[in-house]
């Protein structure tokens, strides 16, 4: 049975570059549907239900994705999705909705979730929910850790102490946390075996989170004390003046590195993936015997490598690969799927351009 005192944040305020042209600031990366199973924030609702009903789920967004996400989220109280008056990072956000809750339950516990990532394990995840949301009973602050599959250097890290097996129940001490490494350097951490990627999923008592922003960033913290109730008709005129003056810093930065009641769990395979970027879509659609993969029709000759989302019409590929081809009614992306990672380097240059209709 779901506690009663637990509760959800899904944060869901990104613009998601890396996805245009299929991502605009209207149609961000979390509420698309890439993988034929609903929207990635409709997946991670829906994945949360056994330990969190949509009556204990909090969504904090922006004005521009506010009203598709209260459309594909009809079980969420439309109360509970909150837009931010301007982007300030983890570090706000997590104790905006800690204030919130406090107000309204002052047992609250408090478990934060990224709106855009896939897990194709669900099961398994919430086999490591539980005990995070249970370690939180002490008064820690709780981190859930992803057992690294390669030596990535876009992640950062968690390290815990030598010995900590992957899928333990058992919380351990966090011993550090290290920004995004270099290549050797993120080799010696999957070889060493007791560091985790960082997720940026967070747990603990709402009263916790707020003492550690009172210590650790207290100018953000004063802020958030003055706004009035939720429920109260003052709470978004407030909100609108004061939230834009707190500190744009994530959570890590701000509480989990400097906090000294830092316990983690470091998850076993739960199929995770942070979805970064068109390849990472690539990699997660099934591909033909040449590694070709597509989410519309496509015929490929002489082709391999290949990723192709155009729906409506008929791409072939002839003589080519490795090639990421989206297609829009008003832009067409072609790029070299090693590169996707820069996608959101071609928004910004639209930015420069002044093209807000293709934003």
């Amino acid at each position: 049975m779901a506690n009663p005192n637990h509760y959800g944040l899904i944060l869901a305020g990104g613009r998601g570059t890396r996805f245009w042209p299929r991502s605009r600031k209207a149609r961000a990366k979390q509420v698309l549907e890439f993988f034929g199973e609903g929207t990635l924030i409709q997946q991670t609702v829906k994945r949360l239900e056994p330990v969190l009903p949509p009556e204990r789920i909090w969504v904090l967004t922006n004005d521009a994705l506010r009203a598709e996400i209260v459309r594909q989220l009809p079980q969420v109280p439309k109360a509970q999705i909150i837009a931010e008056p301007a982007a300030r990072n983890t570090a706000p956000a997590i104790g905006l909705i800690a204030h919130v809750l406090q107000g309204l339950n002052p047992d609250s516990v408090l478990g934060v979730f990224p709106a855009d990532h896939y897990i194709t394990k669900p099961a398994r995840f919430l086999r490591m929910v539980r005990p995070a949301f249970q370690s939180t009973a002490k008064g820690d602050l709780v981190v859930l850790g992803i057992q690294p599959r390669w030596a990535e250097t876009g992640y950062g890290y968690i390290e815990f102490p030598p010995g900590v097996s992957a899928g333990s129940v058992q919380a351990a001490a966090v011993r550090s946390f290290r920004e995004k490494p270099d290549a050797a350097k993120a080799a010696e951490f999957v070889k060493a075996g007791n560091f985790c990627w960082n997720a940026g999923m967070f747990f603990g008592k709402t009263a916790v989170f707020l003492e550690a922003m009172r210590a650790h960033l207290p100018k953000t913290a004063s802020l958030i004390a003055g706004l009035p109730s939720v429920r109260s008709r003052k709470f978004g005129a407030a909100l609108a003046e004061v939230f834009p003056r707190c500190e744009s810093i994530s959570i890590d930065y701000a509480i989990m590195e400097k906090a000294r009641n830092v316990v983690g769990l470091a998850a076993d395979d739960i199929g995770w993936n942070d979805v970064g970027s068109w390849n990472a879509v690539y990699e997660l659609t099934k591909r033909d015997a040449a590694g070709n993969a597509s989410r519309s029709e496509a015929v490929f000759h002489g082709s391999s490598g290949n990723f192709v989302d155009a729906a409506g019409k008929l791409v072939t590929l002839v003589g080519v690969k490795d090639l990421v081809v989206v297609d829009t009614p008003d832009a067409l992306l072609i790029v070299d799927r090693h590169q996707a990672q820069s996608v959101g380097e071609l928004v910004k240059v639209l930015e420069k351009m002044k093209r807000d209709e293709l934003l």
